[in-house]
């Protein structure tokens, strides 16, 4: 009789360890497999560097110039953690924190249409002292952001002639701020990718503004965290908690059939094995008859020898270059990183860019950020497509989850994961106690 599960995972990238983390946490019978012989999935840390040549189809990497390969863990897709984000709180209530050390990202930056970068004003007082925009505009500035903090729903005496309904778009009108502070406030503050959201209700918003200033406040230089040694430490830190709680991991397993059964289970076929689970969860990569394409995302993989320019000799930084600025209509981002945070040999840093494609010439759609970096020893172009299920999953139990965007944060992937989580169990998952490790493993 083929083994039961009550949940098997195709793929170890960090959505699907999360979730297997959950699932076993919660007392779920959970078979997590992965064709790679590597955690990560898509998303995996490259190490050595001469992995990531190879993969680029570059030879061999000069360690007199690029210093020792070991070194070097490169992420494929680099993402920040917002300090009080959504996966820092998953990372705390799953005790994942327990296995990971992180790093403070020193700057964050935005780019105005002369191709400066300025810091990113993270409160009312900072918005004052700001080179971003001229006098009368700071103040236009300053009070967008004293109301998106002040603001109450429930409290009519701070609606000052707006509602909750009212839209971002109104909400600018009031203040009569100019499409710079609107692209500042919008792109680098509330980390949208599109200006969509001027047309949607500005407490969602301001909730993103918000989560800006809380975040920056746990630790004065910029909102975001970074794994030392890179991403790849994440989805192994869940595979450990899933593995705790009884989970089974089986690396470098070819999955070669997936289907459905009469009695409703599904029977995944691997090396001519085959085992039977209550439902499937997996990544876009093994269900390609399941999902669409709903994009392309370029990005570009830069080694530099000095820090990028203009950033305050910055270890670490992000930048982004709203769309408006660079005349397009999504942003492009720059994920700045360095041996600081054991991911590149001494005196290296890793800056990588990336932005939704829009054009027949994905890595032209760069130049804004190439432009910022200076001189560039070395750059790997990757042209990906973006994912999504085609339904739900609910019916057939076969539970997809998407393509890692442009983004150079995480809240979008939590976003998913989330939604994954709520359409799998049925239920929104609560930030409750913190998981208890130590009772587990006892």
């Amino acid at each position: 009789m083929d083994e039961e599960y009550d949940a098997i995972i195709l793929g170890t990238g960090l959505t699907e360890c999360l979730i297997s983390g959950l699932l076993s946490v919660s007392k779920h019978k959970v078979l997590h497999m992965d064709k790679n012989d590597y955690y990560g999935a898509a998303a995996t840390s490259m190490c050595p560097l001469s992995k990531l040549y190879e993969k680029f189809g570059k030879g061999t990497p000069d360690e007199s110039k690029m210093g020792r390969g070991r070194d070097w863990n490169v992420d494929l897709i680099p993402k920040f953690l917002m300090a009080n984000g959504k996966l820092v709180q998953l990372l705390i209530h799953t005790n994942v924190t327990r296995y990971l050390e992180f790093k403070s990202v020193e700057g964050s930056y935005v780019m105005k249409s002369n191709k400066q970068i300025h810091k990113i004003p993270s409160s009312a007082s900072e918005a004052l002292q700001t080179s971003l925009m001229g006098f009368f505009e700071k103040r236009k500035f300053k009070n967008v952001l004293q109301y998106a903090v002040s603001f109450d729903p429930n409290d009519p005496k701070t609606y000052d002639g707006l509602s909750p309904s009212s839209t971002m778009s109104q909400c600018y009108d009031k203040f009569g701020v100019d499409g710079n502070t609107k692209a500042v406030t919008g792109h680098a503050l509330a980390l949208y990718r599109d200006d969509s959201y001027l047309d949607r209700p500005m407490m969602e918003t301001f909730e993103r503004i918000r989560l800006y200033r809380d975040s920056i406040a746990r630790y004065g230089t910029s909102p975001y965290l970074y794994p030392l040694y890179g991403l790849g430490e994440l989805p192994q830190g869940f595979a450990r908690l899933s593995a705790i709680y009884g989970g089974t991991y089986m690396l470098n397993k070819p999955i070669e059939k997936v289907e459905k059964r009469e009695d409703g289970k599904i029977a995944v076929t691997s090396e001519g094995q085959t085992v039977v689970g209550k439902m499937v969860i997996g990544d876009p990569s093994y269900f390609p008859d399941r999902v669409k394409v709903v994009g392309k995302v370029v990005r570009s993989i830069c080694i530099l020898s000095h820090p990028i320019p203009n950033a305050n000799n910055a270890l670490s930084c992000q930048i982004i270059i709203p769309g408006v600025q660079a005349k397009r209509t999504s942003d492009i981002y720059i994920s700045c990183i360095s041996y600081a945070h054991n991911v590149a040999s001494k005196g290296k840093y890793l800056a990588i860019a990336s932005t939704t494609v829009e054009t027949g010439n994905p890595e032209a759609e760069l130049a804004d950020a190439y432009h910022l970096m200076g001189t560039i020893d070395e750059k790997f172009v990757d042209v990906s497509d973006l994912y999504v299920p085609i339904n739900d999953g609910k019916e057939d139990k076969i539970f997809i989850s998407r393509s890692y965007d442009a983004t150079s944060h995480f809240e979008t992937t939590c976003d998913d994961i989330l939604d994954l989580y709520e359409r799998i169990t049925g239920q929104a998952f609560e930030f409750g106690e913190p998981v208890n490790v130590e009772t587990a493993q006892q």
